[in-house]
């Protein structure tokens, strides 16, 4: 029996309401850092690898922009699936706080009020940082986007591999084979650094990306960790 002064935010009600909090937080924490890490990327590589700076940094958006939006066409989907995300995030990141609207307004001739023409030259001071930022967003969002669509296929996969395990580890039990707990959270742990920081390498990467080998490793891989980690897996079902 729970104690009576156990608080509010320690009981079960509390968690039940207070998850679905604590996962929009996390991952808008997430998505922040990721976009911070995406923008310091493209500015050093724009500023500072690239002969062609920000051009390079279009041209890698248009190449996989063409990519989804044919990827999307063979599963019998709109190019909107592809486009979507990168104009919801560049709308949330840039029109929403107002930056777009001031690019618009400062690149007018007409003449602006003193407040404007000094945040006017501010902004054209850091112009370069500005369109990158902007342009590296909208490539997040349509790689993001590429991701979603091969999602069913790494699924698909995973199932594959659980069920091989887990008909493995019934095999195993019945000849009196050994479990594993320490292998089986290995397993799980190494098959969410594969997706996680796979996933999130792709995000970020200053480069084109050969999106078929990329994913089929990523799926490759976790299909065989998934295998291992229900193979091992020790509580009774």
């Amino acid at each position: 029996m729970g104690s009576k002064n156990t608080s509010f935010h320690d009981g079960p009600l509390a968690g039940v309401l207070l998850s679905p909090l604590k996962l929009v937080f996390s991952l808008t924490l997430g998505l922040v850092a990721i976009l911070l890490v995406a923008w310091s990327i493209d500015w050093v590589f724009v500023s500072r690898v690239w002969p062609d700076g920000l051009d390079r940094l279009r041209g890698l958006l248009a190449a996989d922009l063409g990519h989804g939006i044919a990827l999307a066409a063979r599963q019998g989907r709109e190019a909107g699936e592809i486009t979507g995300p990168a104009n919801f995030l560049y709308g949330l990141m840039f029109e929403a706080t107002g930056i777009h609207d001031m690019g618009l307004r400062f690149a007018e001739p007409s003449a602006l009020s003193i407040p404007d023409t000094v945040v006017r030259r501010s902004y054209l001071a850091n112009r370069e940082a500005i369109e990158t930022a902007m342009v590296g967003t909208q490539l997040l969002g349509v790689r993001f986007a590429i991701l979603i669509r091969f999602l069913p296929l790494l699924l698909l996969l995973y199932a594959v591999g659980a069920v091989d395990g887990l008909t493995e580890r019934a095999i195993r039990r019945s000849c009196g084979g050994r479990e594993s707990a320490s292998l089986y959270h290995r397993a799980k742990y190494l098959q969410m650094a594969v997706l996680g920081l796979g996933g999130v390498v792709i995000l970020v990467w200053p480069g084109t990306i050969a999106w078929a080998p990329v994913i089929a490793g990523m799926a490759v891989g976790s299909t065989m960790l998934a295998r291992a980690q229900w193979a091992y897996y020790k509580k009774h079902l």
